[in-house]
């Protein structure tokens, strides 16, 4: 089979749309999912049952049910009972809401790593509990999980193509959408393969200097 170029050539606008849309759900979503993590894990932390069991249960039933199953309830079902939001709005939250239960298991880990001195010297200092987090725990903690927290964005990165079944075009879908115009298949996979080999790549490189910074 012979490379065409035009293909290439005309595919281009659309992969640039597609690239946009896909930085865009994977930026939000990142953003979303190491936020809300972090709240998971600290509310995981009180010693209130009854703050710890409803979160335990929530983050237990989206972690192991599958991101596919939650793009289709939040968009289709969601609507039936009021809560109208757009396809890339809907698309960010699900990655967001379902990557958050994984970061909220990096978070827990790496406070847990925090040694028992840094605990004991705040409460010797008499800091306030919301000191010690601030100033203490959480900087020294997150420094040790922006490695893993890493690997989930570029997991993240690749399950963005599941955007398309909620009418979500980024890449993959501006992909398909001019394979099925045009006839043409090799040569929009095969840029969005390479566009996403690079984007990990990137994203990959942007973790290791952002942890190399934070070791300083």
């Amino acid at each position: 089979m012979k490379w065409d170029w035009n293909a290439v050539s005309d595919f281009m606008p659309d992969f640039w749309k597609g690239l946009l849309v896909t930085l865009q759900a994977l930026a939000l979503g990142s953003l979303l999912s190491f936020s809300l993590g972090l709240v998971w894990a600290l509310l995981m932390r009180t010693p209130t049952r009854w703050v710890r069991w409803p979160v335990g249960v929530v983050t237990e039933f989206v972690r192991n049910t599958p991101l596919l199953v939650q793009l289709f309830f939040l968009f289709y079902v969601l609507p039936e009972w009021g809560l109208t939001f757009s396809a890339l709005a809907t698309g960010v939250f699900a990655i967001g809401l379902h990557y958050s239960t994984y970061t909220m298991q990096v978070y827990r880990a790496g406070i847990e790593a925090v040694p028992a001195g840094q605990w004991e010297a705040a409460t010797a200092l008499n800091l306030p509990r919301a000191r010690t987090w601030t100033a203490v725990i959480l900087p020294q903690a997150i420094r040790r999980v922006v490695p893993a927290l890493g690997n989930y964005v570029i997991s993240m990165l690749k399950d963005t193509p599941l955007l398309m079944v909620i009418t979500v075009l980024e890449m993959l879908g501006q992909a398909r959408l001019f394979s099925q115009e045009h006839f043409q298949f090799t040569e929009p996979l095969t840029v969005i393969g390479v566009a996403f080999i690079l984007i990990s790549y990137l994203a990959s490189l942007l973790m290791r200097a952002l942890e190399r910074r934070l070791v300083r």
